[in-house]
Formats: structure tokens, C-alpha cells, sequence
């Protein structure tokens, strides 16, 4: 018969055994902590505006622990392929959702492939209207910007006036809408007035202001500008500058109120400009874009506002 002390020290023995086993194993295997979301956050290229709408969605990446934000940016307002190289790595990095300022419908194709993949994808700033497979649309309603513009402009001409457009980049619906908005805020007043030039810039400053040298060389007496993206409007102070022109002799009319139109309003060489909220734009896209990625309800269409400066309430934007 076995010794009853002996018996009773081995189980001891193994209970305690037992006990380091089952601490060892729960201290191998720790609770497994979720990993956050990747997501992509692309913008067309680096002015003022885009800068505004990056540093919007990293303010929001700082305060959402369960995101993390991968950004992009192409080289220019015409860059396609800047942006589809972008959506490609982004897609290889495992990116849940891409929210993304397209540059035109070229870059749809790379978006279907990272459909195909599971990725959500939310359109910044400017929608790609015959590209249904987005999930949603964070942007300014740029024609309501327009109409706030040619409402303005309907106050300051008269007829028989003149007017120049410095576009942005033609074909670009958002731009477009800009300009189309604009012929439509003026009313009765469209047919009595003259539209002299309509000429495309790429919203580039360099190019707006080549553009307004032409302008301004075919038509000396011109009475108005109205330019559908910020830099343009700042080329053209230079140009109407370089021609010896009294800036108040001509009416310049921006879209963005950006902060170098803001200034320029405050100092009287730019009329007034139509204002959008890319902070809203940055910081809403990113926030819609996450919400689709886990499962949730969002808008199709999410309207971030405009509003029109002029050097009576320039000092509320900045």
C-alpha cells in the first residue's frame, strides 16, 4: 500500500506544476490587440488648398487610433499618372479604403482594380460623374460657388461690358461646374455683357498669368476677370501689375480664397474670391472613407459649403 505522506507530496507536486504550466501559457499568448485600418489619403498636387485638406486628414489620423492614414500627391493638376502610381502602392500596402482628389476619369480604371481588391474608395473636391462605383462624394457644390460668384459680378457690370475666364482645367467637372455657375449667377445680365476670352490654365499661377497677358493684350479696356481656381487669380494681379494697370480698374473675381487671395483682397489688388473649406473637405473625406470601411451608413454626396470674401469680411478667413 502506498506511503499516504508520499502520494499527497506528489500531488502537491503536480498541482503546482499544473499551475506554472497555465501561467506560462497565458503569459505566451497575450491578448491579441486589433490592428488599425490603412487607409489612403491622395491630392493632386502642392498648393495652399491641398496642403490644407492633407493637414485636416492628419489632424484626424492623430485622433483616431484605430486608422492609420498612408498620403500621396501628384505633381500637378494634370497629373494622372502621379495619381495612378499612388493608388497602385497604396492598394500593395493593403489600404482599406483610398479617399482621393482626382485629377480626371483617367485614374477611374486604377480605382476599379482596387475595387476589385475591397478597397472603398471616397472622391475629394471634384466628382467623376460617369464613375459609378464610388462610394461617396466629399466636395464643395462648385457650381452653387459659381452662382455666388456671377451674383457678385451681376453688382459691379453693367451692359456692354467686358468680361475674360481663366478656366482651370477643362473637362474637369468640378472646374467646369465653376465656370458654368458663374454665366449662370450673372442672369439677365449674361446676354448683355461680352464674354472676350475663355482660356484654360491647369490652375496653375504661371499659366493664369501667361493667360491674362493675352487677355489683356487683345482687349486693353477689358472690364473683368473671373478665375475658376486661386493661382490663376494671383497670376493675374502679376500681369495686370506688369501692364501698368490700377488694379481697381479691373474687377478679378477668384475661386478658393486661398490664403494668398485673401491677402491679396485685404490689399485691395483682388475684388473678392468664392471660398471653400478644404479643412471640412480634408477632414470629412478621411472620416466618411473610414466609416464605409467599417460597414457603416455614409451619404453619397457630402456638401462642405462656400461662401463669398470680400475686403468687408476678408478678416473672418484668415
Amino acid at each position: 500500500m502506498p506511503n499516504k505522506r508520499l502520494l499527497s507530496s506528489a500531488v502537491a507536486i503536480a498541482v503546482v506544476v499544473a499551475a506554472s504550466l497555465l501561467a506560462v501559457t497565458a503569459s505566451a499568448k497575450p491578448e491579441r490587440q486589433n490592428a488599425p485600418v490603412k487607409l489612403g489619403f491622395i491630392t493632386k498636387f502642392p498648393v495652399d488648398f491641398f496642403f490644407t485638406l492633407q493637414n485636416a486628414a492628419k489632424k484626424w489620423d492623430k485622433a483616431t487610433p484605430g486608422a492609420k492614414v498612408i498620403f500621396a500627391q501628384g505633381k500637378s493638376g494634370t497629373d494622372d499618372a502621379g495619381e495612378i502610381a499612388a493608388i497602385q502602392n497604396m492598394v500593395a500596402q493593403g489600404v482599406k479604403g483610398i479617399a482621393i482628389t482626382p485629377t480626371s476619369p483617367a485614374v477611374s480604371r486604377a480605382l476599379d482594380k482596387a475595387i476589385k481588391q475591397g478597397v472603398k474608395v471616397v472622391l475629394m473636391d471634384n466628382d467623376i460623374p460617369a464613375w459609378k462605383k464610388k462610394t461617396s462624394v466629399v466636395a464643395t457644390d462648385n457650381f452653387k460657388g459659381g452662382v455666388l460668384a456671377g451674383k457678385y459680378l451681376a453688382t459691379k457690370l453693367k451692359a456692354g461690358d467686358t468680361l475674360g475666364i481663366l478656366q482651370g482645367v477643362p473637362g474637369v467637372p468640378a472646374l467646369d461646374a465653376r465656370v458654368t455657375g458663374m454665366l449662370s449667377g450673372l442672369g439677365a445680365l449674361k446676354s448683355q455683357i461680352k464674354v472676350v476670352s475663355k482660356l484654360a490654365t491647369d490652375c496653375d499661377q504661371t499659366k493664369g498669368a501667361a493667360a491674362t497677358q493675352t487677355m489683356l493684350t487683345a482687349n486693353q479696356n477689358l472690364t473683368a476677370i473671373y478665375a475658376a481656381c486661386g493661382p490663376p487669380a494671383l497670376g493675374a494681379i502679376q500681369s495686370i501689375k506688369n501692364a501698368g494697370i490700377d488694379p481697381g480698374k479691373i474687377i478679378l473675381i477668384g475661386f478658393d480664397a486661398s490664403p494668398g487671395e485673401i491677402a491679396a483682397i485685404k490689399a485691395g489688388t483682388e475684388t473678392g474670391s468664392v471660398a471653400q473649406f478644404p479643412a471640412k473637405i480634408g477632414s470629412l473625406g478621411i472620416a466618411t472613407l473610414y466609416k464605409a470601411v467599417l460597414g457603416k451608413a455614409v451619404p453619397k454626396k457630402v456638401d462642405t459649403g462656400t461662401a463669398f470674401v470680400t475686403k468687408a469680411n476678408a478678416g473672418k478667413f484668415g
